[in-house]
């Protein structure tokens, strides 16, 4: 246990300080008002915000999983293949994306179509990166398409929660420490590691996500979520990942009908955790 913990120290301290850096070195000229900038949109509050948060966020994960000790070569590469892949595919939807088609129903609607949206070309793209994280992984080529399924899965459920300041990030944090914790408590060194690479660029952004300077855009949302997807199929064995694939799939199914905003607002516990570190409502 001593091995992981010092394995994941070093995955949360390198994410870290290499996404803080990237950050810095993404936004030094940025003018916080400018809103014709290709990485500038305008948040819930109408208020002019960065998406350099997710390149930052994916810059400092790929460090981190790069130079982070104690993964091995495959889990590794897989950590590449499944944030760097997800966050590029992100990057694109951020930058060339359009609201004529919402949701994952409404991209896969206009695909059938013959109207290839940037987001049917992201869901697609990630599936791929998410099935050649999985099968770097390793397992029977069930396991490669249950892993990768759910890869590519949490991938998207998280960037459905990046629709108010922190929110992503929390919710990484609140399922991936139980990950984390579990992996080392259990003597999963490598799931541990795995866990504490985007946790720890993750948190290292929230104060500039909470305070509403910048936000994680699909680039950093995506990178995240399967970045965690990866470490919980690490750790979980096979009953645990088809709970966890069962899981996203809801979760995602859901939010077709329903507004994760409104349930979060209507519900004490969670939006006191929704707003812890955010500025208050604007009133109506």
């Amino acid at each position: 246990m001593a091995r992981g913990l010092l394995h994941a120290l070093a995955g949360a301290a390198i994410g870290a300080v290499a996404a803080r850096a990237a950050y810095a070195a993404f936004t030094r000229n940025r003018q916080p008002d400018d809103l014709t900038g290709r990485w500038t949109r305008k948040n819930h509050r109408g208020e002019p915000i960065t998406l350099l948060e997710g390149p930052a966020f994916v810059a400092g994960a790929g460090a981190a999983a790069a130079l982070t000790p104690g993964l091995p070569g495959r889990l590794r590469l897989a950590a590449l293949v499944a944030g760097g892949g997800s966050g590029a595919l992100g990057a694109y939807d951020d930058l060339y994306g359009t609201t004529s088609s919402k949701g994952f129903k409404g991209h896969l609607t206009a695909l059938a179509r013959g109207e290839v949206t940037s987001g049917a070309v992201k869901i697609l793209g990630i599936g791929a990166t998410g099935l050649g994280a999985a099968a770097l992984a390793g397992g029977s080529p069930l396991d490669v398409v249950v892993n990768g399924a759910a890869i590519a899965g949490a991938a998207n459920l998280a960037n459905l929660f990046d629709l108010r300041p922190g929110r992503a990030v929390k919710v990484a944090l609140l399922t991936g420490g139980p990950l984390l914790a579990a992996s080392l408590l259990r003597g999963s060194p490598a799931a541990a590691a795995l866990a504490a690479v985007p946790l720890g660029a993750a948190a290292a952004l929230l104060p500039d996500d909470l305070g509403e300077r910048a936000m994680l855009g699909d680039a950093g949302a995506n990178a995240l979520g399967a970045l965690l997807g990866l470490a919980a199929v690490t750790r979980l064995g096979r009953p645990g990942r088809y709970v966890l694939l069962g899981t996203v799939a809801a979760l995602t199914a859901a939010s077709e009908k329903v507004s994760f905003t409104k349930v979060i607002a209507g519900n004490p516990v969670l939006n006191r955790i929704d707003m812890l570190g955010r500025r208050p409502v604007a009133p109506a």
